[in-house]
């Protein structure tokens, strides 16, 4: 059991038909994410040529502000509104796709190859409750 599962079996009203296991995959997915693309940001400020990933950096903070939103309002169920779960989930999805494809112009950096896996499995996962959620 992670956190995130032992935090939603102590919710003490129904969830409905929402798959928890997809429901707390996207969580945790969101918050590696959003460590990653913290993290990812910062190395590329360490980076000799910091001004040729001005482009990556944002991208980066911007995923990772997204991914953030996303793991909150999902982690909230009370007075649940089925179309902002959706759009957050949308919009995350679509900030790790830019994300892990800018990262993924920086194939000599390690920690961009490590960014754009942990964007590109949150976008995965934001796709597949999504996909649940009908």
């Amino acid at each position: 059991m992670t956190t995130v599962k032992d935090m939603l079996a102590t919710y003490p009203a129904d969830l409905g038909s929402v798959d928890r296991e997809k429901l707390s995959r996207c969580i945790e997915e969101c918050i590696a994410c959003a460590q990653a693309c913290t993290a990812c940001a910062d190395a590329c400020l360490s980076e000799g040529m910091v001004g040729d990933l001005a482009k990556c950096i944002r991208t980066d903070m911007d995923c990772a502000d997204i991914c953030n939103a996303t793991a909150s309002v999902l982690s909230r169920h009370t007075g649940y509104d089925a179309n902002v779960t959706r759009a957050i989930l949308q919009a995350c999805a679509t900030a790790c796709k830019a994300c892990a494809d800018e990262c993924g112009r920086h194939t000599g950096m390690e920690h961009c190859r490590i960014c754009a896996e942990a964007c590109r499995s949150c976008e995965q996962a934001c796709s597949d409750l999504l996909q649940a959620l009908g």
